[in-house]
């Protein structure tokens, strides 16, 4: 059951398609699968799955707000995950990226934040950066 009594949502938005599961403030279940991209229908994805649902549920009038937004009231949390990103630097696509950091912060890259799971290992290997 959602216990904050509102819509609980988690999503996760891949290259191909959008899942969208939905808790219910009764504890049911729904879920909805869309095109991540269908420019033609809706903008968004995430937000087009949030919206039919609401509007399933309870009907059009109380799913949006007086400006045609997702009424957002109804939504208890939303937990959302994307593989975009992952498929888009395993595949290198996309376009080119740079970092640009201060003076003195030249190895930020090697360094990352600092992690060593392997703290008592004698010979450290270092973190491979994408080529």
């Amino acid at each position: 059951m959602a216990k904050s009594g509102k819509y609980c949502f988690a999503i996760d938005r891949g290259g191909t398609f959008t899942d969208v599961l939905c808790i219910t403030p009764s504890g049911g279940i729904r879920t909805l699968k869309l095109l991540s991209e269908d420019p033609a229908n809706y903008p968004d994805a995430p937000t087009e799955g949030i919206r039919r649902i609401l509007q399933q549920e309870e009907g059009p009038e109380r799913a949006r707000t007086r400006d045609g937004l997702v009424n957002t009231e109804l939504i208890g949390w939303v937990r959302m995950g994307t593989t975009v990103a992952t498929n888009a630097l395993l595949e290198r696509a996309g376009d080119p990226v740079a970092l640009v950091v201060n003076r003195g912060f030249r190895d930020l890259l090697q360094i990352g934040n600092q992690a060593r799971p392997s703290i008592f290992q004698l010979v450290s290997e270092g973190r491979h950066t994408i080529d």
